[in-house]
């Protein structure tokens, strides 16, 4: 049973969720560091408070200065009283994407066809739909622990032919022979899979081909000795944990249900920036496969989307974008976004389908890092 929220913190609570719906991506890890922050500082002023929000929310510059007004309005109530149009959203709230556009929120009138990309948020409960892909997902579900990229460990094995000398097994050898040495022993270095960080566009150009890359996903924390899943649109969500049932039909029932933004807006910048915002996630990539499922087609600033790839880039072993629009043998990434992040890439592939993403993934083991 989840303990209620005290009603001191309420107030706390209710800030980061404020924010989240005026556009600025926040993890759920954010909002539990905040309130530890809170705690932490045992804050004497307002200004502690705001402090700890910027240090743990971590907004983008460009939105400092809605952040501060959000901040403002929600604890002094200087810009706006409950109730008032600007900050109540409903079901018509404009949302200012970065383009300098306004796009109104229509609920499930927002990218019916799937087709475009669109900057405005759009809230909803997913039903995933059943499959085709079982007998190919099995066969990549046996494959893949394999065929992952390795690293070396820090553990040490016996081996017959190495540059490194057992010394303390060759001493003990030499002891039993009354100190002759027959021969050196040998060690090398264990090598062990990369981690796998997945993250999968749930936006509405992405619509086609979110269920199955979610099914895929979860073939992949199931296979993979190490595994991290996120899902991205307007806000970024982690759902290892739910992917972690071994039941795939539960799995994706408890992920779609802690995804909130299916089909709704396109900001890869933002939610990247907000994965690197939190140390814990940022963590993930280290050394890691990093595998991108997007079509690529973001509409927000496109230099938050460089600056957050260049950052990954520096911490994983290589990062795979692969897109539905590269079936096409002719394609050439067409938006700014991918032109800008393509040096950054170790490949730019096909993910039009699911067997063609597995055959890309089991192949990343005889492949260079970035």
């Amino acid at each position: 049973m989840i303990a209620p929220v005290p009603p001191a913190a309420r107030l706390f609570v209710a800030f980061p969720t404020l924010v989240r719906e005026h556009g600025i991506a926040v993890a759920p890890e954010q909002t539990v560091s905040f309130l530890a922050a809170i705690e932490l500082l045992g804050p004497r002023s307002l200004e502690h408070v705001r402090k700890a929000a910027v240090a743990t929310l971590a907004p983008h510059p460009e939105q400092r200065e809605l952040f501060d007004a959000l901040f403002d309005a929600h604890f002094l109530g200087a810009i706006a009283e409950p109730g008032d149009e600007d900050f109540a959203p409903d079901d018509e709230m404009s949302v200012q994407d970065d383009s300098g556009s306004r796009e109104v929120l229509l609920g499930e009138e927002i990218n019916e066809t799937g087709q475009a990309a669109t900057g405005a948020e759009a809230l909803s409960v997913r039903v995933l739909k059943p499959l085709d892909d079982n007998a190919t997902l099995r066969r990549f579900g046996r494959a893949l622990p394999a065929a992952l990229p390795r690293r070396r460990g820090y553990r040490h094995r016996t081996a017959r032919r190495s540059a490194t000398v057992d010394l303390a097994r060759s001493m003990r050898d030499a002891i039993r022979h009354d100190g002759e040495v027959m021969s050196l022993k040998k060690l090398r270095r264990v090598t062990r899979p990369r981690p796998v960080l997945l993250l999968i566009d749930v936006s509405g150009s992405m619509k086609q081909r979110s269920d199955a890359n979610l099914a895929l996903a979860h073939a992949v924390m199931q296979a993979a000795p190490r595994a991290e899943i996120f899902t991205f649109g307007t806000r970024l969500t982690r759902v290892t944990k739910a992917l972690r049932r071994r039941r795939r039909e539960q799995a994706l029932v408890d992920a779609a249900g802690l995804v909130a933004d299916w089909d709704g807006g396109t900001r890869i910048g933002d939610a990247l920036q907000a994965f690197l915002a939190v140390p814990r996630f940022a963590s993930y990539a280290r050394g890691a496969v990093v595998v991108v499922l997007s079509d690529g087609l973001e509409r927000g600033d496109p230099s938050a989307l460089v600056a957050a790839i260049t950052r990954l880039a520096q911490r994983a072993h290589r990062i795979d974008w692969l897109t539905p629009l590269a079936a096409d043998p002719a394609y050439r990434p067409e938006t700014e976004a991918l032109r800008l992040i393509a040096p950054h890439l170790a490949s730019l592939g096909n993910g039009a389908t699911t067997a063609r993403i597995c055959r890309h993934i089991l192949s990343l083991g005889g492949l260079a890092a970035a």
